[in-house]
């Protein structure tokens, strides 16, 4: 995949929304960036384009936000106030792999082995002219 560079909030909606678009069933992504980079914007981008009456918030605190409103379930995830991946199991990581919906992680760099063979890894990164850059990544190592 060729880097993005995105010039506003509203430019990595549009492009979370590409990335719906090619999605489907069982899909999973896996966010890299630091805090502020824009990966809950890109997700708001990828939900609304999925269902557009869904009212995305970052999921920081409830580490998961399920939408069920659209052609297909998304659950969106923050692995960044989890200690360990025993923690992600216990949340039943399992059960929402295997629903047949979209899973999207943010922080999933805190746990890369738990993330399923075919995960598409995004890294989305400031950059000094206060753009943002999304290409992806490698699988990163435990």
């Amino acid at each position: 995949m060729n880097p993005h560079t995105l010039q506003s909030p509203d430019a990595m909606m549009a492009l979370g929304a590409d990335f719906a678009a090619k999605a489907g069933p069982g899909a999973v992504f896996a966010l890299v960036g630091n805090l502020g980079a824009g990966k809950t914007h890109w997700t708001k981008g990828f939900v609304a384009a999925i269902d557009p009456t869904a009212a995305v918030t970052s999921p920081t605190f409830a580490i998961l936000n399920e939408y069920r409103g659209g052609e297909c379930p998304v659950f969106h995830f923050d692995f960044h106030r989890l200690k360990s991946a025993d923690e992600l199991i216990a949340l039943g990581w399992d059960e929402y792999l295997d629903e047949n919906g979209i899973v999207i992680c943010e922080w999933a760099d805190l746990f890369p082995a738990i993330m399923p063979d075919g995960t598409e890894w995004l890294e989305i990164c400031h950059q000094a002219d206060g753009t943002r850059m999304l290409r992806g990544i490698e699988k990163p190592s435990q």
